[in-house]
C-alpha cells in the first residue's frame, strides 16, 4: 500500500509552549522517524520568530535544517504589555515578544493542499480551527499533533485526528 503524500506544519511558538507546560522536550529527529514510517513525508516546514542576535535560536534553526526541515522566520515584534503598541527595541518598559504565523501557515497550506492526500499541523491553537474546517469540508484529512494540555477544543473536534504527545512520548521525547 502506497504511504499517503503529506507535508507537516509546525508552529513553533505553539510547540515551544507546548513544551514548557509538558515539562519535556520534542526530539525532532525521532518525530520524523516516528512519522515518515507510515507517510510520505514532501516537505516538513517549522514556523518561528526570531529575536535580534539570539545565538541560541540561530542554533536552533541551524539543527532543523541539519535534520531535514525548512525553517521560515521572520523578526519578533516588541510589544508593550496591555497595549498593542509596538516600541523601540532599547525600551525599558514592560513588553512581550511576539511573532505570529497563523497567516503563513495558513496560505501556505492552502497554497499546496491540492498536491496532498493529507496535512499534520503540530498545534493547539484555535485560530487554525476555521482551516481544518475548510480543508476537511474540501475532502482533505487533517492530523493535528499537540498536547491534552494546550490543545483547543474548537481545534480537536475539526481535525479527522489528533496525536497527543503525551501518547506517543517514548517515541519523541529528547533524551
Amino acid at each position: 500500500m502506497e504511504k499517503p503524500k503529506v507535508k507537516i506544519y509546525i508552529d513553533g511558538a505553539n510547540m515551544f509552549y507546548t513544551q514548557k507546560r509538558l515539562g519535556w522536550f520534542i526530539d525532532w529527529k525521532k518525530v520524523k522517524n516516528y512519522i515518515e514510517q507510515e507517510k510520505n513525508v514532501i516537505e516538513w516546514r517549522y514556523y518561528v520568530g526570531v529575536k535580534d542576535n539570539d545565538e541560541k535560536m540561530l542554533k536552533y534553526l541551524k539543527y532543523l535544517n541539519l535534520v531535514g526541515f525548512n525553517t521560515i522566520t521572520k523578526p519578533l515584534k516588541k510589544i508593550k504589555i496591555g497595549d498593542s503598541e509596538i516600541i523601540p527595541q532599547n525600551s525599558e518598559r514592560s513588553f512581550i515578544y511576539k511573532a505570529n504565523f497563523d497567516v503563513e501557515m495558513t496560505t501556505d497550506i492552502l497554497l499546496e493542499k491540492f498536491k496532498l492526500d493529507e496535512i499534520i499541523i503540530f498545534s493547539g491553537d484555535s485560530d487554525f480551527r476555521y482551516l481544518v474546517k475548510k480543508l476537511k469540508d474540501a475532502g482533505l484529512k487533517v492530523v493535528v499533533f499537540s498536547s491534552r494540555k494546550t490543545i483547543s477544543w474548537e481545534l480537536k473536534i475539526e481535525c479527522a485526528k489528533v496525536i497527543y504527545f503525551e501518547g506517543a512520548k517514548d517515541k519523541i521525547m529528547r533524551e
